[in-house]
C-alpha cells in the first residue's frame, strides 16, 4: 500500500507488526459487524465516521484533552480486507484489516500495522504501544463480534 503525504510516496515501511484471532462467526457477518463504527469500542476514545464504509471516507478519533486524530479509509476489498491509514507529520500509519475464512463459521481476523514515511522514526514510541496493545484489542473485537452474533441468533426475551 503506496500513499502519500506532503507529495511524498511512502513506500518504505519503518516498523511493522501483525496479530491474528479468530471468531466464531462467519466472514460476512464479522466484516458487517467491523465495518459498522458504531460497533468500534475503545473506551476513551469515540469514533465518528463521515459516510458509508469505502476508500476515501474520512473518520475522526475523540479522545479527551487531546485535538481529534484524523484517518482515512483506503483500499477496501468488500467483504475481505481495508486499511484505516492516519497521516501525521512526515509519515503514515496504517491498520490494515483481512478478514478470512477459517472453517465453518468461523473467520480469522488479522490485522497488521505499519509506519512509513521520512520522520517515522519520531512515532517509534506510539509503535511499541501498538504493538503491546494489539492482542488484547484483537481479542476484544473478536468477542465482541461473537457476542453480537449470539444476540442476533438468540435475542432476549
Amino acid at each position: 500500500m503506496g500513499g502519500e503525504v506532503g507529495g511524498q510516496e511512502l513506500s518504505d515501511i519503518a516498523w511493522e507488526t501483525r496479530h491474528s484471532v479468530e471468531a466464531k462467526a462467519n466472514v460476512e457477518f464479522a466484516w458487517r459487524y467491523w465495518t459498522d463504527v458504531r460497533n468500534w469500542n475503545d473506551p476513551p476514545a469515540r469514533f465518528e465516521f463521515a459516510g458509508p464504509f469505502v476508500a476515501g471516507t474520512r473518520g475522526l478519533t475523540h479522545l479527551p484533552g487531546q485535538p481529534p486524530i484524523e484517518w482515512f479509509v483506503r483500499d477496501v476489498i468488500q467483504g475481505t480486507a481495508a486499511t484505516i491509514e492516519i497521516p501525521v507529520d512526515g509519515a503514515s500509519l496504517s491498520f490494515e484489516w483481512r478478514f478470512n475464512p477459517a472453517g465453518e463459521g468461523r473467520t480469522l481476523l488479522t490485522q497488521r500495522v505499519a509506519l512509513r514515511g521520512e520522520k517515522a522514526e519520531n512515532y517509534s514510541g506510539y509503535a511499541k504501544t501498538l504493538e503491546e496493545n494489539l492482542p488484547l484489542g484483537m481479542k476484544k473485537m473478536a468477542s465482541a463480534i461473537e457476542d453480537a452474533l449470539a444476540e442476533v441468533t438468540n435475542p432476549r426475551e
